[in-house]
């Protein structure tokens, strides 16, 4: 079922992508294989566009989250969780029978990844149709954030009719392939080096050739690209500059949700009118609080959280 009602609020960031029910397996001793190994097992929200949309609300931005999901207890979760974040779900698609993402993996005893199940299909809903039936409220958004889950098709059709910037998480490698085509329609891109490289053509193995793949990639017609360089920080360029901004001293515990909250705050930045170079430093100091956290998202992150960090380490 597509919701077509034209009266609900527009959102000031409109997020379309993924979400995930993580599912993980721990066993308490080195693992055997085909036996039932006593351990934990623990269950959490996840997926790039879910992430990235828990980040903004966190920055006190107002979300409307386009995604889909099916008819299960796993949706029941999604929804309600959503529902306490302040997350806009009332436009998400609800598909009969289908089957909500679910990204199921198990590890060792020491939490090195053994094997892993990601059953992301019902993603390829995300129609260009689903989406067409919220043009008008995705135009009335102040920007809209984009992951590769999203199809191919449909970010075509995403690049061809949102008239807001666009911003881009390319995902993975395998994924970020699908951006090429509609890079010239793009606000800003957040790849890392290897996605980088492959959106670019450029082998980047140094300095120069990091800056020649920011080139590349802005001559396609982008605005802005910021390159995760991992620990050493970032590199950002528009048409009018280049600059590298180095990592935020970080008592660091988990780096898995680092992106997902730069992502965030460069959202924040740009509503907020930042050059390129406060908004890659605001968003550097985002990423550093998200690290701190042993989950995903950090649920210390907060404007004031990213000032006091920006006053603490930029004096």
């Amino acid at each position: 079922m597509i919701l077509t009602d034209n009266t609900i609020p527009a959102p000031l960031v409109a997020v379309i992508g993924g979400v995930n029910v993580d599912i993980g397996g721990m066993p308490f001793a080195p693992p055997v294989p085909k036996d039932s190994n006593p351990g934990q097992v623990q269950i959490s929200l996840g997926g790039v566009g879910r992430n990235i949309a828990h980040n903004l609300r966190l920055l006190d931005l107002d979300v409307c989250f386009l995604t889909a999901l099916g008819d299960d207890f796993f949706a029941d979760r999604i929804l309600r969780s959503c529902t306490e974040l302040g997350i806009d779900t009332s436009r998400a698609l609800m598909v009969p029978g289908g089957a909500s993402p679910v990204y199921l993996f198990i590890s060792d005893c020491d939490g090195d990844m053994v094997i892993a199940v990601s059953d992301m299909r019902i993603c390829e809903q995300i129609s260009p149709d689903y989406l067409a039936s919220h043009a008008e409220a995705l135009n009335r958004a102040s920007l809209v954030v984009v992951d590769t889950n999203v199809p191919a098709e449909s970010l075509l059709w995403l690049a061809d009719h949102c008239r807001v910037p666009i911003f881009a998480d390319p995902v993975s490698t395998k994924k970020a392939e699908k951006l090429r085509p509609i890079l010239g329609k793009l606000h800003t891109l957040k790849p890392n080096l290897l996605e980088a490289e492959l959106l670019s053509g450029i082998r980047i193995t140094d300095d120069a050739s990091l800056r020649q793949a920011a080139e590349v990639l802005l001559d396609s017609g982008l605005q802005r690209v910021f390159i995760s360089q991992g620990d050493r920080g970032v590199l950002a360029a528009d048409h009018h500059e280049m600059l590298e901004v180095p990592s935020f001293p970080a008592a660091a515990k988990n780096a898995t949700g680092a992106g997902d909250a730069f992502m965030a705050a460069l959202c924040r930045a740009n509503l907020d009118g930042f050059s390129l170079q406060k908004a890659a430093v605001y968003a550097t100091a985002a990423a550093a609080i998200a690290v701190e956290s042993s989950e995903t998202i950090n649920p210390a992150l907060s404007c004031s959280a990213v000032r006091q960090r920006l006053d603490l380490f930029t004096q």
